[in-house]
């Protein structure tokens, strides 16, 4: 039986360097549209530092307004259109996801599908993780910070040796306080570009 929905799976946006870069992502997001429909989410930094999240269930044009948008300042943001693959529905699996730790907040988006995703948080589980979605995507953030970390250390190292845990076809962004940190299956099989404006 076929379905008359367009489902393409999620769509993810970055941008930094960029003056107004929650609004920029807004039209990235709804450029990417037609990758998820169930919901979207923007998080941006701004000028002290702090990751500002607004995210909601429904198409772009339904969780963004002038608004809110304007709550998101900053020259970096990243952004999340949904269709769920695993996990449920429910607005705890609308991305980005955002994550206070005592080393830096991060936030992260994710496209595709982890493979091993039960047996990863079975592991994280077993060691004390605590998880606040259904989303296979939060598994990243948990395998990032599952071992204690020099505060002063790039945070690529963590992010590196999660990536290689982790199976699948997928592209990620994690965006720091002062990065957007981009990141694919060794493949290619998830969308991913990297570009310049202006």
């Amino acid at each position: 039986m076929f379905s008359k929905e367009l489902k393409e799976e999620c769509g993810v946006f970055g941008v930094w360097g960029v003056p107004h870069a929650a609004e920029v992502t807004y039209y990235g997001l709804h450029a990417l549209q037609h990758r998820g429909q169930e919901g979207c989410g923007i998080v941006s930094v701004n000028d002290n530092g702090e990751l500002h999240r607004v995210k909601g269930l429904g198409l772009v044009t339904e969780v963004f307004n002038s608004e809110n948008l304007g709550s998101l300042h900053g020259d970096m943001a990243i952004g999340h259109v949904r269709y769920s693959t695993h996990g449920g529905g429910g607005i705890e699996n609308v991305q980005p996801f955002l994550f206070k730790h005592n080393t830096g907040d991060f936030a992260l988006v994710h496209n595709g599908n982890v493979v091993n995703s039960a047996q990863l948080r079975k592991y994280l589980e077993d060691r004390g993780s605590l998880f606040q979605s259904t989303s296979d995507s939060e598994i990243l953030a948990h395998l990032i910070k599952k071992e204690p970390v020099e505060r002063n250390s790039p945070r690529i190292y963590p992010i590196m040796e999660a990536l290689n845990m982790i199976e699948g076809a997928f592209a990620f962004l994690v965006m720091t306080n002062h990065r957007i940190y981009a990141m694919r299956d060794k493949y290619g099989l998830r969308p991913l570009s990297i570009g310049r404006i202006g």
